[in-house]
């Protein structure tokens, strides 16, 4: 098991409840290595959460003298405008905006109206004439989504 999976497997054991889930783990190199740790919730993550999870890795880590000297830790929700990249993050975000860069190269703006074990479902609005817009319902399957964010609106 390497660095991240162990790193992991902590941050996963020290979730206060099951509506945390782990996104990610980074570890970047250098002079002082830098542990990035990105934890999402079905309802969003608030600072003390994150605060109090930070505690707990970095006590294990220190503990167990997983990595030799200092580090730095940071312990974070995904921000806005980071791309979704687990079905949970798709299913926390329905009804929300999203922009979906397509493999082909395409692009799709809509809100997410449903989120299924290997697609989703968009609802586009497309411009038909001047002042008349149509609105269509694209399924779009994971395997063709590049990266898929929400749109922070501002209405």
């Amino acid at each position: 098991m390497d660095l991240e999976e162990k790193i992991a497997k902590i941050a996963e054991d020290n979730l206060l409840d099951d509506s945390l889930f782990l996104v990610e783990v980074n570890i970047s190199a250098g002079s002082v290595p830098k542990v990035e740790v990105l934890i999402d919730g079905d309802k969003g993550v608030d600072i003390s959460v994150c605060a109090k999870l930070s505690r707990k890795i970095g006590g294990v880590v220190e503990e167990t003298e997983m990595i030799e000297g200092a580090y730095n830790l940071e312990v974070s929700s995904p921000g806005v405008g980071q791309p979704l990249k687990l079905l949970r993050q798709y299913r926390a975000n329905i009804g929300r905006e999203l922009k979906v860069l397509l493999n082909e190269g395409g692009e799709l703006n809509g809100k997410l109206k449903e989120v299924g074990e290997n697609d989703v479902l968009l609802e586009v609005e497309t411009r038909v004439k001047k002042h008349k817009k149509e609105i269509e319902e694209k399924r779009i399957v994971f395997s063709d989504i590049k990266q898929a964010k929400v749109q922070v609106s501002f209405k």
